[in-house]
């Protein structure tokens, strides 16, 4: 898919299942490569969230940092389609422990939410259902973080 011009590309399972297949694609692709981390209660779960690992995801992205991973999604699977608020705290602690671009996802419902992620350090954030519900105006929120 890189070779054929799309500019990044998303792994999750991947990554937990083959951590040298992460390494061979970021020495070829670098920026190209995000590693998507799937998290509930801090641990992982990978395959469309069903099955849970025993890797807690701050390590986890400590190993993919080494491995030559540049930026991340965090998703809180407790979290996500819940219009709560997101997993500050984790994400925080993520964000922190790797000093790389983190995006966040899983919560997210209110200006407030996305000002705070941004203060925070997060790069990005994915808002879904806040969208659909008008809980979220994505011109008000574009323009907010600007």
């Amino acid at each position: 898919m890189l070779k054929a011009g799309i500019e990044r590309v998303i792994l999750s399972t991947a990554a937990v299942e083959d951590p040298r297949l992460i390494e061979q694609a970021c020495q070829k692709f670098r920026e190209s490569i995000i590693v998507s981390i799937d998290a509930r209660e801090g641990y992982i779960s990978i395959h469309g969230w069903r099955q849970e690992t025993e890797l807690r995801a701050v390590e986890f992205a400590q190993s993919m940092v080494k491995l030559g991973v540049r930026r991340f999604i965090y998703t809180d699977i407790n979290r996500d389609g819940t219009l709560t608020e997101p997993n500050f705290a984790a994400i925080a602690e993520l964000i922190n422990a790797i000093r790389a671009p983190v995006i966040a996802a899983g919560g997210i419902s209110s200006l407030n939410h996305l000002r705070m992620l941004k203060s925070l350090g997060a790069e990005g954030a994915i808002v879904g259902k806040a969208l659909y519900t008008g809980d979220i105006n994505l011109k008000q929120a574009l323009d907010a973080i600007s």
